[in-house]
């Protein structure tokens, strides 16, 4: 925030307040150096702003998409600012890398702006579904009974050569017993014109036709109901099996609306087909979507766009300072250990060259001991003697 001008004996004096390095802070700010650039302390507040803007909307809209998949409220935002808080780190990331020479240099640049346009992209959605929830909550009761359309035509698709061969068996059956029924109606028919003359020979009182008929009616009505006791209960179990089949669909049904919601991603696809379906909708969607990707990618804007100060140069100096230091006191603490071990081999040299003039007479002495009592021992040959000269007198080289 912009800073009274004061005069050059008041300005070693400057504090800034809490929130002032609070921006500071999110915007990568070195304290300790931005304080003493008068210009340099506004612009880097305005990028803290920006960064700030952006952090708490990303936390709102993490918020809400976990509020759309999580029954608890405590969980969904507490998530929203855990989440919020990695979208804070990847913004003081890409902030942080852009300096003067990154400003002038095209992929860096590039491949910031994609990065946060990705997140910002991402991020749009659950403030969409925010600002649309009531149409997009229409456009889903839409969406559902679609599919529960969809989904009992798959239904019957899949019952249908199951039902179609159990109703096939059921017709056939049926039509025997209608065959078999109506062969009995006709010689029902046929006994009863016999009797009144209605029919056959026309002449009433002609017993022994009328019994005739009578005797075919009946035997043809027994035939019927036996046949009628054997099929009529394939034909309940048919039935059976359907009614079954009937009920297992809508167990299905049933149980598939159950599984239908309003979650995250329905109500993303339910966006979609609202943005498809209605062009007034999919304008306002375009330019929102516009608008929330630009508040994720203002503090690259604002980095970006703001001319270097004299902040950037005192950090660019200093770390310049800091790598020729760093490069000196690397190259002393070299030279000390290369004098160091420079010494101690001097020193070792003196000390083995000592050491072994020390030992000459001793080692003669010892050897001429063992020589004498080699030859006063004629047992022994002079290879085991030499083998036990070398182990006892004799030096080992250095591996």
């Amino acid at each position: 925030m912009q800073q009274p001008l004061q005069p050059l004996s008041q300005r070693e004096g400057y504090k800034p307040n809490g929130f002032t390095r609070f921006l500071w802070w999110l915007s990568t700010a070195e304290q300790d150096i931005i304080v003493q650039c008068a210009i340099d302390r506004n612009r880097y507040a305005i990028t803290g702003m920006a960064v700030l803007g952006t952090w708490l909307f990303a936390t709102l809209a993490w918020a809400y998409f976990f509020s759309t998949v999580a029954n608890n409220a405590f969980i969904a935002v507490g998530l929203g600012v855990f989440m919020g808080g990695i979208i804070l780190s990847i913004d003081r990331a890409l902030i942080k890398g852009i300096h003067a020479k990154s400003k002038r240099t095209f992929i860096p640049l590039a491949f910031r702006a994609v990065l946060a346009l990705t997140i910002g992209t991402f991020m749009a959605q659950p403030a969409l579904l925010y600002l649309f929830d009531k149409e997009v909550h229409v456009q889903i009761s839409l969406d559902n009974e679609h599919r529960r359309m969809a989904k009992q035509q798959q239904e019957d698709s899949l019952l249908a050569p199951r039902k179609n061969y159990l109703l096939g068996q059921k017709n056939q059956l049926q039509q025997q017993l209608n065959a078999r029924y109506g062969e009995v109606a006709a010689a029902r028919d046929a006994y009863i014109a016999e009797t009144d003359g209605s029919g056959g020979s026309h002449k009433i009182g002609l017993k022994d036709i009328a019994q005739a008929k009578k005797a075919s009616y009946e035997q043809l009505n027994a035939a019927y109901q036996q046949a009628l006791t054997v099929t009529q209960p394939k034909i309940n179990a048919l039935e059976s099996a359907l009614a079954a089949i009937d009920q297992q669909k809508q167990a299905e049904q049933k149980n598939y609306e159950a599984l239908l919601n309003d979650g995250f991603i329905t109500r993303i696809e339910a966006l979609q087909h609202l943005v498809a379906n209605s062009p007034a909708a999919a304008f306002r969607y375009y330019l929102l979507v516009t608008i929330l990707v630009l508040i994720e990618l203002m503090p690259v804007i604002a980095k970006t766009i703001l001319p270097n100060g004299t902040y950037d140069e005192r950090v660019r100096l200093k770390e310049e300072m800091e790598k020729a230091i760093a490069q000196s006191n690397t190259q002393k603490e070299q030279a000390l250990k290369e004098l160091y071990n420079q010494t101690a081999f001097e020193q070792d040299s003196e000390f083995i060259r000592h050491f072994f003039e020390e030992a000459k007479t001793q080692r003669r002495q010892k050897m001429q001991g063992q020589f004498n009592a080699w030859a006063a021992n004629e047992s022994h040959g002079f290879d085991g003697f030499w083998e036990k000269v070398k182990k006892d007198i004799l030096t080992k080289q250095e591996n």
